[in-house]
């Protein structure tokens, strides 16, 4: 199970969530950077870079919502019935 190697190399639903946070910032920093820097390729290519990069947040939070359910089944938080 991916999660479960996951979180056994130390990678808490916490960081999942900081990581998507911080996508989002780099998605907009890379979008304003592309468009500043490439004029000659226009807006067309910094739009593409904003929105490569703004996949990576979505990810990060699905990652972090199962991290979390993975956590709360370890700690006992769930209880199934």
């Amino acid at each position: 199970m991916i999660i479960k190697k996951l979180h056994e190399a130390g990678l808490r639903s916490e960081h999942a969530y900081c990581a998507a946070l911080g996508s989002i910032g780099i998605s907009f920093l890379s979008w304003a950077t592309s468009a500043k820097l490439e004029k000659s390729a226009g807006v067309d290519r910094a739009d593409r870079w904003g929105i490569f990069v703004g996949e990576w947040a979505p990810t990060f939070f699905g990652l972090g919502l199962a991290l979390a359910h993975y956590e709360s089944h370890q700690t006992g938080l769930l209880r199934r019935g």
